[in-house]
């Protein structure tokens, strides 16, 4: 398989992780990872689709890294930003309305488990492939570029997870619905160790990429 294959590759898998984990927290019942909290209280606030808000977010979100880090924007931004919310929905419906899977403990604290780890090795599969990453993503290198590296990627990005959380749950508890339904104890641990994870694991998948010659 030729290198750019397997980038290819390596951003389509990145994505389809993505979209599942997103899923996986949203079932779960220990809240969702920061960036789909701010969505979904944003989205139920407004009586929207979670898909297609989050499509226009990540829209709004693109002008700014055009701006500022547009060497983020490749394939790989636009696949993530029509594919990921849909993906989620999607499964969703299929595994709540259409299978109607049982949510039983054991069940949940897996989805949980496993949306963890989707999380940050979904992106940092995706990071690694370099041909683009979600507006969202670009955000943490637009706060290290800004302080000038004093604050690296991976702190930034626990940064904005902690803001968007925070606005996620206002908009939640504004709309009347549960803050529960959008943050519990998988936010929260996403939106602490998320961007050291992701880090973790990018310096690991680019050991199994190597540079062209």
């Amino acid at each position: 398989m030729s290198l750019k294959m397997k980038k290819f590759c390596y951003m389509v898998f990145g994505i389809l992780l993505i979209g599942v984990c997103v899923a996986l927290f949203r079932m779960s019942g220990f809240g969702v990872d920061p960036f789909t909290c701010m969505n979904l209280g944003i989205s139920m606030f407004i009586h929207m689709g979670f898909g297609t808000w989050q499509l226009i977010v990540n829209a709004v979100l693109l002008v700014l890294v055009f701006f500022t880090v547009r060497h983020c924007i490749g394939l790989g931004t636009v696949v993530n930003m029509v594919c990921v919310g849909y993906i989620s929905d999607f499964l969703c419906w299929v595994m709540e309305d259409v299978i109607h899977l049982e949510m039983g403990w054991p069940l949940k604290i897996l989805m949980l488990f496993l949306g963890l780890l989707f999380a940050s090795s979904g992106v940092a599969f995706y990071m690694v492939a370099e041909m683009g990453i979600a507006p969202y993503d670009s955000m943490a290198f637009i706060i290290e570029k800004f302080t000038k590296g004093k604050i690296p990627f991976q702190y930034g990005r626990v940064c904005s997870d902690v803001v968007v959380m925070l606005v996620g749950v206002g908009f939640c508890a504004a709309s009347g619905n549960s803050i529960f339904q959008v943050v519990g104890l998988g936010t929260l641990i996403n939106s602490m160790f998320n961007g050291p994870f992701i880090q973790f694991f990018r310096s690991r998948i680019e050991k199994t990429l190597p540079q062209e010659t």
